[in-house]
């Protein structure tokens, strides 16, 4: 079973989007589980302090090195732990085929300025990050990692063979998909699709990916060619 961890100071936005459709089942089938850990849990004063002034002025606020640890190492596991932030390594679908393959993940989820840069040393906690913006905080992102990854585990998804399909695979979009009628708003479905000719419908596809992924995200064209180019 894949175990997902999340420590957030607002543990009642889980299991959110999570807890729906396939997700959903698979955790009823034990393919996945999800723990969440409140950090204001390991608040030591009255009023449940988490946060305070970072050291040399600006705005905002900081979570706290000693609370955050106390959280992290009272639930302490075998599995890596994430500190999601935008100034983390960009989230992609080779880190959510990479993570998939592990028992389990821990993911910390920051609010305010961020945390303690202390406490992500002295655990040797890594940076992830779903994009080039900023949130107002990492349950939101958390989710988006999670979703990603959970789809791959064996069983949770119906058909197997769909991940091998999907965006990102080889650098390349996704082909564009059809379904009934066959014509809508005089709009028809392309003719090789209706053709049962599955070796000229897969390179109608390959070539619809191809040119899609070079007009809309060169970055990723330029990845497939080099590749391409190695193999």
């Amino acid at each position: 079973m894949f175990s997902a961890n999340i420590f957030t100071l607002y543990p009642e936005i889980f299991p959110g989007a999570l807890g729906h459709g396939i997700y959903q089942r698979a955790s009823e089938k034990k393919i996945w589980e999800l723990n969440v850990k409140n950090i204001r849990d390991y608040a030591y004063d009255k009023h449940a302090t988490v946060d305070d002034k970072p050291f040399g002025g600006g705005s905002g606020m900081v979570l706290k090195a000693e609370v955050l640890n106390e959280c992290l190492e009272k639930n302490s596991n075998d599995y890596k732990t994430y500190y999601l932030s935008p100034r983390g390594k960009v989230f992609n679908q080779e880190l959510a085929n990479e993570f998939s393959k592990l028992k389990g993940i821990n993911l910390l989820c920051g609010h305010f300025e961020g945390v303690d840069q202390r406490v992500l040393d002295h655990r040797n906690i890594d940076e992830i990050s779903v994009g080039d913006y900023v949130l107002s905080g990492g349950e939101s992102a958390a989710v988006v990692v999670l979703d990603a990854v959970i789809r791959l585990l064996p069983g949770v998804l119906g058909n197997e063979n769909s991940t091998k399909e999907e965006s990102f695979n080889n650098h390349l979009l996704e082909y564009p998909q059809y379904t009934q009628p066959r014509k809508w708003r005089d709009l028809e479905v392309p003719e090789v699709l209706l053709s049962g000719n599955h070796g000229e419908i897969k390179d109608w596809r390959l070539n619809q990916s191809q040119s899609i992924t070079q007009r809309l995200r060169p970055d990723l064209w330029t990845k497939h060619c080099n590749k391409s180019n190695k193999n």
